[in-house]
């Protein structure tokens, strides 16, 4: 008997839950990613206050367009990645999440198909999912990586509408050299299809890793995906956004629901790039972090991965549950994603990573800490 008897759910649904990371009361959260710094009380005051300003208009409709936050988005990847850029060739929507919705509901469908190389985000064959989308994964090398010459014949094998390309990758950490962004944007081109590089953790990669954004002058099909949740220690503002080509995100002001992002929302977000500087003045110390993050796990006999990103995956367990489980009865959440044996681990403050070592150091003793 099915929990939906009686509705006319569609039939692809029934079996799914819903998706979420546990949100559970514990001393140290490192499970999905967050900046674990939060915004400084001058940041506070001036998104307090931007608020109080967007709320004395509450009776009317905020800005559909949204044009000075897409303006300012602009400005910032300007100086963060060298991309020139104007408003119209940025998009925003509550998260990265319904950028991406957006992204399959304009050019995925029924008859349609959507290509992306595991293991990745898990949401994305779920948004393939929602939209009638069919949804094919190659896969991703031993270590991670991607196959330039195996990603272009998977892509003129089915012959997608959309390619989804996280860099860095979640929940590796890989990050794409620039020159295999750039053929695969050509394949896709050469198609007619859409790639779209999902880097949400962009701020984390090393010094030196050019952006996606820089493509976009030469490829018209190309969408690069940024968020807010991240570096921007904005997780709680649910903002995300993409650049690309004007007539691309024109595709998308087609399907977005009308005033989809609220005055609360643009306002937010506007007085948080003002203070982009110091949101994102963390960033080298959770660097440095993750790089020794990765040293400290290899010295303990573990695999782990070198990250561009806010996160290590590391492994491989006999059973990686009972590791997940040990360490969160030690009070540290971390998260149970990836193939088979693999956990990874967000990166917090010194203080909760000197946690998740100790907890982890302790279950390496027992049984329940056998690798394979």
């Amino acid at each position: 008997m099915s929990r939906f008897d009686g509705l006319p759910i569609r039939e692809e649904l029934k079996s799914f839950e819903p998706y979420g990371a546990p949100q559970l009361d514990v001393p140290v959260l490192l499970n999905v990613n967050e900046n674990p710094y939060p915004p400084s009380e001058e940041t506070v005051a001036d998104i307090a206050a931007a608020v109080t300003v967007a709320a004395r208009g509450m009776n009317r409709y905020p800005d559909r367009e949204f044009l000075d936050l897409r303006a300012d988005l602009a400005a910032y990847l300007g100086r963060e990645s060298g991309a020139q850029l104007v408003a119209e060739q940025v998009w925003a929507a509550n998260g990265s999440n319904e950028v991406m919705l957006h992204i399959l509901q304009a050019f995925g469908g029924p008859g349609r198909t959507a290509l992306s190389f595991a293991p990745t985000y898990s949401m994305y064959p779920e948004y393939a999912r929602d939209t009638n989308t069919a949804w094919v994964t190659g896969r991703r090398a031993e270590d991670f990586t991607l196959d330039e010459s195996k990603a272009l014949a998977a892509i003129s094998r089915h012959r997608p509408s959309v390619v989804l390309l996280a860099s860095p990758n979640n929940p590796t950490g890989t990050a794409l050299p620039i020159q295999v962004v750039e053929a695969l944007a050509a394949r896709t081109a050469a198609i007619g299809a859409v790639l779209v590089v999902d880097e949400a953790y962009a701020e984390f990669r090393r010094t030196g890793t050019p952006s996606a954004v820089t493509l976009l002058p030469s490829y018209p099909n190309l969408a690069v995906a940024r968020t807010m949740s991240k570096a921007f220690a904005m997780a709680g503002g649910r903002v995300g956004y993409l650049a690309a080509s004007k007539e691309l995100v024109d595709a998308l002001r087609i399907v977005r629901l009308p005033y989809h992002l609220s005055a609360i929302t643009q306002a937010t977000a506007r007085a948080a790039l003002r203070h982009s500087d110091e949101l994102l003045s963390r960033v080298e110390q959770l660097r440095v972090e993750r790089d020794e993050t990765v040293d400290w796990l290899r010295s303990q006999g573990l695999r782990a991965v070198d990250s561009d990103a806010n996160f290590v995956l590391f492994g491989t367990f006999a059973d990686r549950h009972a590791v997940w489980q040990s360490l969160l009865d030690d009070g540290v959440l971390i998260r149970e994603t990836g193939p088979d044996g693999w956990l990874r681990v967000s990166i917090g403050t010194s203080a909760e990573m000197a946690a998740f070592r100790a907890s982890l150091e302790r279950v390496l003793k027992t049984d329940v800490g056998r690798l394979t």
